[in-house]
């Protein structure tokens, strides 16, 4: 079909294409006034959204970053909320841990005896003087910094020991799991700081709490029933 247009007015098209300016659109909505200029009506936004998008903006920025449980509290709490889960359910309410092996099983009730309790006091020496050993040699700068911390317990257990040994008790020697977890915390230290900073921690953390829970009975029981 031939085109209706003339000639020469497509050469003139052909040559200047640029000459055209595009027309307004005709926009239909009713929210948009007719007679709006079109480069005003390219920029126009609906009452509310943009108060809309900064409150949303404004919620993300300030909601608060998630806890830690315990974190409240404190460093100490926060760790031995995660020390917890790793007690078995018997062990600890707030215990995880699976029981697999014979050993991960909840031992009998204790009641402590004075052979045993010595054991336990003498094990602990040996494990203490270890650690306060190699915190005064600081093999590593950071063990400075446990160095007269108040928690030392080498000097407190050698007067328990030494007050046993006045009312008569033989002192045993320390025994071979004690000796040999001993040599081991001392080889650590001077290999892996951090995995011996983690035993450090554990040590104090237990005997903090299990340590003074133990004691406790014993006292209990010499009081009432002595040895």
């Amino acid at each position: 079909m031939a085109s209706l247009t003339p000639i020469s007015q497509s050469h003139s098209l052909l040559k200047n294409p640029n000459l055209t300016t595009p027309q307004s659109p005709n926009f239909c909505s009713s929210f948009i006034p007719k007679d709006l200029p079109y480069s005003k009506a390219q920029s126009f936004k609906l009452p509310g959204m943009a108060s809309r998008n900064v409150v949303v903006s404004a919620t993300t920025a300030e909601k608060p970053r998630k806890r830690y449980p315990g974190e409240a509290k404190g460093f100490v709490e926060e760790m031995r909320f995660v020390a917890m889960k790793l007690h078995t359910r018997e062990q600890a309410k707030e215990g995880e841990k699976e029981v697999k092996e014979p050993e991960e099983r909840a031992v009998g009730k204790w009641e402590p005896r004075v052979d045993g309790y010595l054991k336990f006091l003498v094990d602990s020496k040996l494990v203490y003087d270890t650690l306060e050993g190699i915190i005064d040699k600081a093999a590593f700068p950071s063990y400075a910094e446990f160095r007269n911390t108040g928690l030392e317990r080498s000097e407190k257990l050698a007067k328990d020991l030494q007050w046993f040994k006045e009312q008569g008790y033989a002192i045993p020697e320390p025994s071979s799991p004690g000796v040999t977890y001993a040599v081991y915390l001392k080889e650590l230290s001077e290999k892996d700081p951090q995995a011996f900073i983690c035993h450090f921690y554990n040590i104090y953390f237990a005997h903090s709490a299990g340590g003074r829970m133990i004691g406790k009975k014993a006292l209990h029981l010499y009081t009432q029933a002595p040895f």
